[in-house]
């Protein structure tokens, strides 16, 4: 029974910690724009011009390794 005078205080304190980081995150805003990170991972214009550039050159990542024998 000692235990939970000790366990309600230190709970409410995180349960005050978390909202307060929730709001600082929402008024920062961290949650502005949730699609661009998932549209910059999903459709990443860098690799097709790097893999066509590769191609272009005839050299690969792959032959440095190849070649080292």
């Amino acid at each position: 029974m000692d235990a939970i005078y000790l366990l309600i205080p230190i709970t409410v304190v995180l349960l005050i910690v978390a909202v307060a980081v929730f709001f600082w995150a929402v008024n920062s805003d961290q949650y502005s724009d949730l699609d661009k990170e998932a549209h910059r991972i999903l459709f990443d214009k860098e690799s097709p011009q790097k893999e066509q550039a590769e191609s272009d050159n005839g050299t690969r990542a792959d032959d440095d390794t190849e070649s080292g024998g």
